[in-house]
Parts: C-alpha cells; sequence; structure tokens
C-alpha cells in the first residue's frame, strides 16, 4: 500500500499567508505604515521603541503588537510611553508571531487613527523570517555586541527584510565589532538592505531613524 504524506506544514503556512494578505489589505485600507521588528533577544528592540514612542508620540499616531513568549513585560514597559494601545501576545512557547495572531490584535487597534504600527516580534533570528504578518517590511535589528557574521549564520532573515538597524553603537568603542565588515556580510546577504546606525543610550543615530519613519508615514498617507 502507498503511503501518503500530509504537508501539514505546508497547509499552515499557506493558510498565514492568506490570513497576511487580508491584513495587509486591511492596513493599506486605512493607510497605516507597519514594521515588523524582528532581531535575536535582547538587541534592543523595546528600547528603540521607548524612544520612538516618547519623541515621535505627539506627532505620530503609533500603536504597538509586542510578542513573547511567557510575558508581557515589553508590552508594560512600552505602554507608559504612550496613550494608544500596546497591545500584548503572549506566544505560550511559539518562537514567533503568525499572522492570526496580528489580526486578531488589530480587532483592538482604532486603525482610522493609527499611523504607524509596530510589530515587535519574538527575539528569534530563525523562526520569524518564515511568516507573514502582513507588514510594509520587516526591520532587522542587528547589536554591535552580536557577532559580525550574523548575516552570514542567519541568511534567510537578512534577505527578508528590507531594513537593517544597527543598535548599541555607543559600545563600539568597547567590542571587537568591526561595523564596516558587518554591513559588507549583510549587502552579501541582501544587497538591496537600507542601513540604520542607532545607540538608544546616547541617542545617536535616533533622527535618522525618526526622518525614516515620517517619510514612511507620509508616503503610506498619499497612497
Amino acid at each position: 500500500m502507498a503511503v501518503r504524506t500530509i504537508e501539514v506544514r505546508e497547509r499552515v503556512m499557506a493558510r498565514n499567508d492568506e490570513l497576511a494578505t487580508a491584513v495587509r489589505h486591511r492596513l493599506a485600507q486605512h493607510r497605516v505604515a507597519t514594521f515588523n521588528l524582528v532581531s535575536s533577544p535582547g538587541s534592543g528592540k523595546t528600547a528603540l521603541l521607548e524612544h520612538t514612542l516618547e519623541d515621535l508620540g505627539q506627532e505620530l499616531r503609533i500603536a504597538v503588537v509586542t510578542g513573547d513568549v511567557q510575558t508581557q513585560n515589553d508590552a508594560d514597559r512600552l505602554a507608559a510611553y504612550t496613550e494608544h494601545l500596546v497591545q500584548a501576545v503572549v506566544t505560550g512557547g511559539a518562537c514567533h508571531l503568525d499572522a492570526r495572531q496580528v489580526q486578531a490584535a488589530l480587532d483592538a487597534v482604532d486603525l482610522e487613527s493609527t499611523d504607524l504600527l509596530f510589530i515587535e516580534n519574538v527575539g528569534n533570528l530563525v523562526c520569524p523570517a518564515n511568516w507573514d504578518l502582513g507588514e510594509t517590511a520587516k526591520i532587522v535589528l542587528f547589536s554591535v555586541t552580536e557577532g559580525e557574521d550574523k548575516p552570514a549564520k542567519y541568511p534567510k532573515m537578512f534577505q527578508q527584510s528590507r531594513y537593517a538597524v544597527f543598535t548599541k553603537i555607543d559600545l563600539l568603542p568597547y567590542v571587537p565589532f568591526d561595523i564596516t565588515r558587518a554591513e559588507t556580510i549583510a549587502r552579501d546577504v541582501h544587497g538591496a538592505l537600507t542601513f540604520f546606525r542607532t545607540s538608544a543610550r546616547s541617542r545617536e543615530g535616533l533622527e535618522e531613524w525618526y526622518t525614516f519613519l515620517r517619510d514612511q508615514v507620509g508616503d503610506t498617507r498619499a497612497l
């Protein structure tokens, strides 16, 4: 008797892509620029968002969906910096967010009163690369405390991302990290990456980051 293999994973991914398309259409209808922030754990996603909410929150209407494995600690941190919704998604052990979770989270977001949506994904450079969440683009964060060859070790994440943000650059004098070499390695993986260099502690590079966000919101609103 022949053995038939049921490709469960392919069906799950196909269903996720269907939901992601619906999420993307929903966000486009409301003209909300949406970025999926991805990184390894401890890269500084939450710190960057804290400053972004604090500095741009009066200018842009920003909502956040945070994903974490067990706690809503990041959501609690961010909620202190905004009057807009910070929606926590606790994955219960899953190493990524999926489009179903984002779709459900959006039900609590007033999209008509939102200019910019951040999805702070679970800290992981493997699983989130495979899951479309309906975002405008993925933005991968890359701390200078990590190895310069991170893009070569996790190429799919960098290939799937449109932007890369170096974080904690205030530590460059104290760590053996060649940021120019890191950019070169990343470009070898994905030649069209746009880079930002930032430090939440010293605030270096944040104005360039904010200008980018303003431009993205303006372009989305003009569609």
